[in-house]
């Protein structure tokens, strides 16, 4: 377990964006309710060019989130040291306020799968991502965030529930939850269950980031609900009103608006981050 006084910077409990470089100069002359931001690391994990040059500069005058998507945290396979040991070089200059990483595998072999892919919930498996989350930390020397996947089945063999199985990770590592609230609505949706009733077994407490984002509807081979979490498309009304189910229950937090795909220019990504610190504002302190 790591150490808790080495544990990272918390990040203002405001709104925070996903950064694009197209949005570099709107960003800096008029950033609107936006606080903080967040970039994912393995866009950055070059030497020099101006994607670092540009980060530097915003790092200057925002908190910055780290978002890993490449450690395949719940692979059965060790973890990659050369993937570790550059992310350590990026968070040991910039020194983010927050890191995080998903609870999904993406490696089989020497192959990475361009997809954050879902674990049965088993002892095994627990096991397996706690180990895993301590070799991070211990690497890092910072608590990491776990985020909770978009589910589009269930396994058989799972004997933890999801939010149980989050809770018992922290418990043995010291990590944090990024807990991200389109996930929930899409994988509530797809397994049909009540994305209330997760929120509400989830441990609230230990989040210190929590994500929204647009998803894509479709439907199944049976003709059933079957929502793709895209991070393309503006977050709907239901997960506007999920979001105000979780921060009446945690209280402030930051939030972040993702959108990552079919990126709209400024003004659209704005208006989103203003509606999510309009549902910030409307939280008792």
């Amino acid at each position: 377990m790591l150490d808790s006084t080495r544990k990272a910077r918390a990040l203002p409990a405001g709104v925070g964006v996903g950064y694009k470089p197209q949005h570099f100069t709107e960003i800096t002359n008029a950033p609107g309710p936006v606080e903080w931001l967040e970039i994912h690391a393995e866009n950055y994990m070059g030497e020099g060019g101006r994607p670092l040059a540009q980060l530097r500069a915003l790092s200057e005058r925002f908190p910055i989130s780290v978002h890993g998507v490449g450690l395949s945290i719940g692979g059965e396979s060790a973890l990659d040291r050369e993937h570790l040991s550059r992310l350590e070089r990026l968070l040991g200059w910039l020194d983010p306020a927050s890191f995080s990483e998903h609870l999904a595998w993406s490696t089989h072999g020497s192959e990475f799968l361009n997809d954050l892919l879902p674990l049965p919930y088993t002892n095994a498996t627990l096991t397996r991502v706690a180990d895993h989350i301590d070799q991070v930390q211990t690497g890092l020397g910072r608590r990491m965030l776990l985020e909770n996947p978009s589910s589009y089945l269930a396994f058989d063999e799972s004997t933890w529930t999801e939010t149980e199985f989050l809770a018992e990770l922290v418990r043995r590592t010291g990590c944090g939850l990024l807990l991200d609230v389109n996930n929930v609505f899409v994988s509530a949706t797809n397994l049909s269950t009540t994305p209330q009733d997760y929120i509400d077994g989830f441990a609230l407490a230990d989040v210190g980031e929590i994500h929204v984002g647009g998803h894509d509807e479709d439907t199944d081979d049976h003709g059933a609900p079957l929502l793709i979490d895209s991070h393309a498309a503006p977050v709907v009304d239901p997960v506007w009103a999920l979001l105000e189910h979780t921060m009446a229950r945690s209280g402030p937090l930051p939030i972040l608006v993702e959108w990552d795909n079919n990126v709209p220019d400024w003004p659209v990504l704005r208006d989103e981050a203003a509606r999510a610190a309009a549902t910030l504002n409307r939280v008792p302190a």
